[in-house]
C-alpha cells in the first residue's frame, strides 16, 4: 500500500507541475495577445491622426493656404533625408515651394503675404510650405540655411533650386511657371 500511495503522490506532483506550467504558458500567451492588441490600438489611433492631418493639409492646400511644416511632416511630405542620404527623392505629388523663415525677419514678413496670395492663385498646381528656422533648427542645418528668407523650389521630378532673399511676386510667378510648372 505504501508503494501505491508514493506512486499516487508522484503522479499528483507531476499533474500539479504540468497544470502549473500550462497555466503559466496560457497566461504568457494571454499577456502576449493583450500586448499585441494594445499595440494594434495605438497604431490605429496613430493612423487615424495621420489621416486626419493629411485631410487637414489637403483642405489647406485646396483652399490655397501656406502650410507650416515641422521635421516629421517634412520627412513624410517633402524629402526623407534620413532614409535617402545620397539622393534627392521628393515625397510630394505636386511641385512645392518651401519658405525657410523666422518671425523676427523683416524680409520674411514681406514675402509671407506674397506666398499666401500665390498659394490661393496656384492652389490646384503647387503646394507652398513654410518652415520656421528658429523652431526647426535641424532642418535649417540639414539644408545649410544661413540667411533668411531662403526659398526652396521643388519640381515634381528633378532636383530643387534654392533662392535667397525676398523675391517679388513677379519673380515667384516666373519660378513657378517656368521651373515648377514648365509652362
Amino acid at each position: 500500500m505504501l508503494a501505491v500511495s508514493k506512486a499516487e503522490e508522484k503522479k499528483e506532483q507531476i499533474i500539479t507541475q504540468l497544470t502549473s506550467q500550462l497555466e503559466k504558458s496560457d497566461a504568457d500567451k494571454i499577456l502576449a495577445v493583450s500586448k499585441a492588441e494594445e499595440k494594434k490600438e495605438q497604431m490605429i489611433i496613430q493612423l487615424k491622426a495621420q489621416l486626419e492631418k493629411n485631410e487637414t493639409e489637403k483642405v489647406s492646400s485646396a483652399q490655397g493656404e501656406v502650410i507650416v511644416l515641422n521635421k516629421a511632416d517634412f520627412l513624410s511630405k517633402v524629402y526623407n533625408y534620413e532614409k535617402n542620404q545620397t539622393q534627392w527623392v521628393y515625397e510630394g505629388n505636386k511641385p512645392a515651394i518651401i519658405d525657410f523663415y523666422a518671425d523676427w525677419c523683416g524680409p520674411c514678413k514681406k514675402v509671407s503675404p506674397i506666398l499666401k496670395e500665390l498659394a490661393a492663385q496656384y492652389k490646384d498646381d503647387i503646394v507652398i510650405y513654410k518652415i520656421n528656422v528658429d523652431n526647426e533648427k535641424e532642418l535649417a542645418s540639414a539644408f545649410g540655411i544661413q540667411s533668411i528668407p531662403t526659398l526652396l523650389f521643388i519640381p515634381k521630378t528633378g532636383k530643387p533650386q534654392i533662392a535667397q532673399g525676398a523675391l517679388s511676386k513677379e519673380q515667384f510667378v516666373e519660378q513657378i511657371d517656368n521651373f515648377l510648372l514648365k509652362k
